[in-house]
């Protein structure tokens, strides 16, 4: 479920490369394959956040790119949102002529199965036979959203984290009938604009990012609840020890340098003692009874009344777009 899953000529010709395994695999995909090669004209479907950062980066990276939507106002906004710089070099769309001759339709529309559904009707018989789509879902099964593509082998996840332009990862979801050369390509554009891509080999709940999340999420809330750290504490704990260390190795490589062994004796003590249960975790189901749904409603488990909302978002990206900048900018 990650990078070395795509073969390559080139994975074991740079025995002597001192990038990690995972980037090793990265630069022989990048150096070795033109199978993204095929795209030049990209239509991004939904014109939120997401989609319009999409369209701006694809734009930068010279495709001819159109940011479809149903509604004029959305483009409208949309296109006050775009760098100015790039703005103008994208095409607006509210027609379906829009995914006629589109090599690549990336669907980021509301987060809906049934409207989902609806597009996917509506638009793939639209597109050419060999135009491949994918949808930006968060979560939504690959597999369900495929009943409704003509050509379902041409079709998968491609999921992107907000925000978008600071966070390097892409998620690669294959629904059970996806062409394997299909999922390479969407693989080779993730590198081809910058992007770190992860293939999924298999359509589960919450994919790959999100099971890993909910999986931390769950202890985290569980030792808050018990008193056995705070929300501070827990946090911390995470950006300056584990979240920086894994923001250079994964969990496995993390093992591999830590030792298996070592990792072995903790878990034989520690995997009886961790939270296993199934449910919404109760401080969680606590805060989301009460409508404090953090940024978005000024609380959550921290306060953003005011200006704090605006003041820890500019926070958060500045500290993205430095941690991107030092270990993925140009001269990296």
């Amino acid at each position: 479920m990650n990078e070395t899953t795509i073969p390559t000529d080139s994975q074991a010709a740079d025995s002597q490369a001192s990038d990690s395994p995972v980037a090793q695999a990265q630069s022989a995909a990048a150096q070795h394959s033109d199978s993204a090669a095929s795209i030049h004209r990209i239509t991004v479907a939904g014109a939120g956040t997401m989609g319009y950062s999409m369209a701006e980066i694809f734009a930068r990276k010279g495709y001819e790119v159109t940011l479809w939507n149903h509604r004029w106002p959305a483009l409208d906004r949309a296109k006050t949102l775009i760098a100015p710089e790039v703005a103008d070099s994208i095409d607006y769309s509210a027609s379906d002529h829009a995914f006629e001759d589109a090599d690549l339709i990336v669907e980021s529309i509301v987060e809906d199965v049934d409207a989902k559904l609806a597009f996917y009707r509506q638009v793939s018989p639209l597109a050419r036979p060999d135009a491949i789509i994918v949808t930006n879902t968060s979560g939504l099964s690959i597999n369900k959203l495929a009943t409704a593509v003509t050509g379902p082998q041409r079709f998968l996840g491609m999921h992107w984290f907000n925000p978008p332009t600071l966070i390097p990862l892409i998620e690669i979801i294959k629904n059970d009938a996806t062409d394997p050369a299909v999922a390479r390509t969407i693989y080779d554009l993730a590198l081809a604009i910058g992007k770190k891509p992860a293939i999924v080999e298999k359509d589960v709940p919450g994919f790959a990012a999100n099971r890993i999340q909910l999986a931390v999420v769950r202890e985290v809330c569980s030792m808050v609840s018990k008193g056995i750290i705070s929300p501070e504490g827990a946090d911390a704990v995470m950006k300056y020890g584990l979240g920086f260390r894994w923001s250079c190795l994964g969990p496995l490589e993390t093992l591999d340098f830590g030792g298996i062994d070592v990792f072995e004796h903790v878990s034989e003590y520690l995997m009886p003692d961790l939270e296993d249960s199934h449910e919404v975790p109760a401080l969680l189901k606590q805060h989301y009874e009460a409508g404090e749904l953090g940024v978005k409603t000024g609380k959550g488990f921290y306060d953003y009344s005011g200006d704090k909302a605006r003041q820890a978002t500019a926070e958060r990206d500045r500290k993205l777009r430095a941690v991107h900048d030092a270990l993925y900018g140009e001269d990296n």
